[in-house]
């Protein structure tokens, strides 16, 4: 398939196209040519720069941008198919395109940054293959979902803003264009919030310092930021601490689905892996493969209920079928599955599961950063739990108002009606 045929004139022909066996086959040869290289990626830890000129040279970089603007406009569900191609083939990239299709996605109905920032942009990325991602993250802080106010600070001169800080865990640093990072004012009453600075700007520099367990080619680097100078208007998502900030819902139910086809991706790689283990491996003692073993067969029915059910509620969640409210939901139980199947898979594989001559070893190191994203799991559950204890007491406290509405009613009827009897 030629690069042309993600490039069509027309929004009907480009919707059309992304549901199409044609481009269904071009993922099945991503995810392909991206495994190719994902063994590498992990032993040294490189960043997978090829994969992003490919996804570029497909115009998929612009997949989430609004067909207005020259991108796809791809919904949801068709946005989790790519990430889910791409994961099962090499997961970190699918990590790096999500931050890029949530941040396209999330600038479709935001208003707060100045249009012709959002424009340029989108226009970088369709022509360049720019990709953006937000910077978050710092060394003393943790993560800001936790509370509290970044480290990091924008000091307002008459050239510009001079942006000072350091951040940790930024993913996708080798190869963005743009960093949205997360800063406070020096004002006496400070704004928090996004500074969009350009990846080349003077007074940046990356120290190289991720060496995770999973997810190594991510390229998640130390950013320093000394006194680096951006245009005033470039302070494109502030308020003054303390504001209260209406979340996105809709966003958050991209980012509650995206990553859960990461993750999902990467359990069925190792279930994959599994499968054609068990068909292979043929015991001297046994005489016949693992696999016509009752054993081993219920051990994949198992694994594969695990991924029918995460299928079901990815699917649900992108169609609209889930609330918002729960989108965190899908993360934690898709997620959780996921793990479950790589380490049933290790179970069942024994030490050629965890040699490095195979890849479920690497799939398990993948998977178990799922944990890591935000929300956190205890977030998840924690917040759940107590919006269940908040809907029990509204139904006690409606309860209650309901008694005492008909209680005194019911009091003046009987005595009116004790008088009549008299």
């Amino acid at each position: 398939m030629s690069s042309s045929v993600l490039r069509l004139a027309t929004a009907t022909a480009a919707a059309h196209q992304l549901d199409s066996p044609e481009f269904a086959a071009l993922l099945d040869q991503l995810t392909l040519e991206f495994a190719a290289g994902a063994a590498q990626h992990d032993r040294d830890a490189s960043f997978p720069h090829q994969n992003f000129e490919r996804l570029h040279q497909l115009g998929l970089l612009g997949l989430t941008v609004p067909r207005a603007q020259g991108g796809l406009g791809a919904s949801l569900a068709q946005t989790a198919r790519v990430i889910a191609a791409v994961a099962r083939g090499e997961p970190s990239t699918a990590l790096v395109l999500t931050m890029q299709y949530l941040h396209h996605a999330s600038a479709r109905h935001a208003a707060r940054w100045p249009r012709h920032l959002r424009e340029l942009v989108v226009q970088e990325t369709l022509r360049d293959g720019a990709l953006i991602n937000a910077l978050r993250v710092e060394p003393d802080l943790g993560t800001p979902a936790r509370g509290g106010l970044p480290a990091t600070t924008a000091h307002r001169t008459p050239d510009g803003w001079r942006i000072s800080g350091r951040k940790v865990y930024s993913t996708g640093i080798p190869r963005l264009t743009w960093l949205a990072v997360w800063a406070r004012s020096d004002d006496a009453e400070p704004l928090v919030g996004s500074w969009l600075v350009r990846r080349d700007t003077p007074g940046i520099s990356v120290v190289e310092s991720w060496d995770h367990l999973g997810m190594r080619a991510t390229g998640s680097h130390d950013v320093i930021f000394d006194e680096v100078l951006v245009p005033l208007e470039h302070a494109v998502e502030v308020a003054p601490a303390g504001a209260t900030q209406e979340l996105d819902a809709e966003l958050l139910c991209w980012m509650s689905v995206l990553l859960a086809s990461i993750y999902d991706a990467v359990a069925r790689a190792g279930r994959d892996w599994l499968a054609n283990w068990l068909q292979e491996r043929v015991p001297a003692n046994l005489g016949a493969p693992l696999a016509s073993l009752p054993r081993f067969q219920e051990a994949l029915g198992l694994i594969d209920t695990w991924l029918f059910s995460n299928r079901t509620l990815i699917d649900a969640a992108a169609a609209g079928r889930i609330a918002a409210a729960d989108s965190f939901r899908i993360k934690y139980l898709v997620t959780s599955q996921a793990i479950q199947v790589v380490e049933k898979a290790i179970e069942l594989s024994g030490n050629p599961g965890l040699s490095n001559a195979n890849p479920l070893q690497r799939h398990y190191r993948d998977v178990l950063c799922s944990r890591i994203h935000t929300p956190q799991n205890d977030t998840i559950l924690i917040n759940s739990g107590r919006a269940a204890f908040a809907a029990l007491a509204a139904q006690k406290t409606a309860a209650s108002s309901r008694a005492g509405a008909t209680g005194p009613l019911s009091a003046s009827t009987s005595t009116t009606t004790d008088k009549e009897a008299s």
